[in-house]
Formats: structure tokens, C-alpha cells, sequence
């Protein structure tokens, strides 16, 4: 992101106060805490850790209130904290099968092992605003809700996916060999054309309206994926696993919330595959079902090469997908006009002027002839 800029210091200073004094607004007002932000602003917290890279509820939170609820702006302050992060190791994959589900739906299938899990959503309210949030449930016993557990259901829920691929009527990813090496974006630079993990490490770091908008375009005829259905969303809590080296077998370190999507499309296959549906997947940290819905969407329509299908549109080009959805690198490009440009547009002007004095001249020029004719 461009943030180089050169002289002004004191003014610049001036400018950091300015802000910190806009940041806490009217001080009669109480001062928003962090623990505020991590309970009840927790979907902003689980977009700024995800495309930020990073899983830290707390920084996450204080991102958000230094930047007054900016994500784009939270996100690239938690990816730029990041970076300065040692490395010390990598996780195990997480097993997504074993999550204790919290929310868990299909709407491929009706009746599905274990059941659907509606859980904490928005699908079903009337969108009308309530009121009644004016005044906090503590100072107004009267708007207090009925209690409803939270907590995580252990019926066995085996995913959908799963369930075709037992047809053969799913492409099978686990003849894949897991032992291979994976590209890891938040240290290898992206190189086209991409493997299949380095996209999805893409996506998931992306700007959410951005990949939505892809997604989008495919449903409305914008690409050759038809009408694809939702295989499951399930959002819970997976346990994260890591190998010390003086112990050399896996421990358990912790759990943390994820959402998972998978996306079914069909495949009429071809003279050498057999006709089956083809996946699209999304993950992310927290609940973000907007998110890894649109990351399936377009994870599949990136898959066209391997298909064989043809590139068409844009949710199918990997270099314009891939180069444009990170919001750090594109907020900051855009953000890099706001800086000095005095001697590029001197320049434009000068070219500007000379064109428009000879246009003039030659519309004089031009007149005079038309007259001459006209005599």
C-alpha cells in the first residue's frame, strides 16, 4: 500500500492529532472498550481477522476502533501488525468433519444426517430496525430476551460432500496426495498460473464485496457454472493441532470458530470423465457465510482451465481475479492519488493546452474554408 510521503512533518503531526481527537468523538459519550467491540461487533471482527490473515479477536477489535470502523483500513493495520509475527511452525490441517456445529444447513438436501442446525443467523428476521437497542438490555429490564444456549451440538454430522463422493458422484479430492507441498501466500509471491491452494489462500484474504461481486456476476449468466447449489454451510468451533519438534506427534493448542462452505456445480463430463458435480469451497475464521459462499462461487469458476472450459468472463480469469480482490493493495493504489502528482498533471495541463489551441486553430481554419466555399 502507498504511504510514502515527504515534507509537512508538522503538519502531518497536527493531522494524527486531529484524527485521535475525531476517533473519540464527544467525551460526554462513554469510551468504546474493546471487549464491547469483540462481543457485539464480533462479525466485523471475524471479516477484519480473515482477510487480514490473522487469528487475534483483541487486535482485530483494537484494529477496529483505531481505524473508527474502517475494515479495509482495520484489515491492512492487522496484515501490517502480521508481518512483523516470527514463524515458529505450521498447524496440522484442521478437520472440519469433527466441528462442534453451531449453525449447520443444506439446501441441496431436506432431511440430512444430524439434522439442520439453523443456529445464529440473519435469514430469518423481518430486517426491520429494533428500537429497543437504544436502550441497553442492563438499563431496561423490560427489552431483556429469552436465554438461549449456544452451545455446540455433538450429534454426528457427516459432511454433505462426503455423502456424494460415496456415489462417485463427486470429484474426488482425497486421491490428491496430502503429503505435497503447499504455497503459502502470506510468504511466497503469486505467480500465475496459480495452484488451486494458493487461489483459495487468495480469496479467503479478499475483499468481500469484491468477491461477491464476481459471485454475483456468475449467477446472473456471467459464467458457464449454471445454477449451482448450496452442498452445506456449517459454522463451529475445529480443533488446532501443531507438532513440536522435540515431541514429534501432534497436541492439541486450542479451538477456534470457522465457517465452511461447499458449493455443488454440475459437470456433463466428457469423453474421458464421467458426468459428476465439481466443488467449490470456502473457508474463513469466524461466521462469515456472505464471504465463504462467494469464495465457492468463484473458487469453481476459477477451476474452467481444469475443466476444460473456455475463459470467457471475468470471474473466470485468474490474473483479474487474483490481482484485483485484495482491498490493501487496491485501497492503496487508489488511496495514492490523494498524494502530490504536481509535475505529472503540470505536464497534462501543458499537453492539455497545446491541443486545445490547436484544435481551435484548426476549427478557425476550418471555418474559413466553409465560408470561402460559401462565396
Amino acid at each position: 500500500m502507498y504511504v510514502a510521503v515527504k515534507g509537512g512533518e508538522e503538519a502531518i503531526a497536527n493531522a494524527h492529532k486531529l484524527l485521535a481527537e475525531k476517533r473519540r468523538g464527544d467525551r460526554s459519550v462513554p469510551e468504546l472498550e474493546i471487549s464491547q467491540i469483540k462481543e457485539q461487533l464480533g462479525l466485523s471482527v471475524d471479516r477484519v481477522m480473515t482477510e487480514g490473515s490473522l487469528y487475534d479477536r483483541e487486535l482485530a477489535a483494537i484494529a477496529i476502533k483505531q481505524a473508527q470502523g474502517d475494515l479495509v483500513e482495520a484489515i491492512f493495520l492487522l496484515r501490517a501488525y502480521r508481518t512483523t509475527l516470527p514463524r515458529f511452525g505450521f498447524s496440522e490441517p484442521i478437520e472440519t468433519a469433527t466441528m462442534e456445529i453451531q449453525r449447520r444447513i443444506s439446501s441441496s438436501f431436506k432431511d440430512i444426517p444430524g439434522g439442520q442446525v439453523l443456529g445464529p443467523t440473519y435469514d430469518y428476521t423481518h430486517r426491520l430496525i429494533d428500537f429497543a437497542l437504544r436502550v441497553p438490555e442492563n438499563g431496561n429490564p423490560g427489552t431483556c430476551r429469552e436465554e438461549v444456549s449456544d452451545e455446540a451440538i455433538q450429534n454426528d454430522m457427516p459432511r454433505v460432500a462426503d455423502l456424494l463422493a460415496a456415489e462417485g458422484l463427486l470429484d474426488d479430492e482425497a486421491a490428491n496426495d496430502k503429503n505435497r507441498s503447499v504455497a503459502d501466500l502470506t510468504r511466497d509471491p503469486l505467480e500465475l498460473p496459480a495452484g488451486r491452494e494458493m487461489r483459495l489462500q487468495n480469496l479467503a484474504r479478499g475483499d468481500e464485496g469484491f468477491i461477491l461481486s464476481l459471485a454475483y456476476s456468475l449467477l446472473r449468466g456471467f459464467g458457464s457454472s449454471g445454477h449451482p447449489f448450496l452442498g452445506e454451510i456449517r459454522f463451529g468451533e475445529v480443533t488446532v493441532e501443531f507438532v513440536p519438534q522435540e515431541l514429534g506427534f501432534p497436541i492439541d493448542v486450542g479451538g477456534i470458530p470457522v465457517t465452511e462452505c461447499i458449493m455443488f456445480n454440475r459437470f456433463m463430463g466428457s469423453g474421458e470423465t464421467p458426468p459428476r458435480f465439481i466443488k467449490g469451497y470456502g473457508l474463513t475464521f469466524g461466521h462469515c457465510e456472505r464471504k465463504a459462499m462467494a469464495m465457492a462461487l468463484v473458487d469453481y469458476a476459477l477451476r474452467s482451465g481444469e475443466l476444460g472450459e473456455k475463459f470467457e468472463y471475468p470471474a473466470q480469469d485468474e490474473e483479474f481475479v487474483l490481482f484485483h480482490s485484495d482491498n490493501v493493495q487496491a485501497s492503496g493504489f487508489v488511496e495514492h492519488l490523494k498524494l502530490p502528482h504536481y509535475v505529472d498533471f503540470q505536464a497534462d495541463l501543458v499537453l492539455m493546452r497545446n491541443c486545445l489551441a490547436e484544435f481551435k486553430n484548426d476549427s478557425r481554419n476550418n471555418k474559413g474554408i466553409e465560408d470561402e466555399e460559401a462565396i
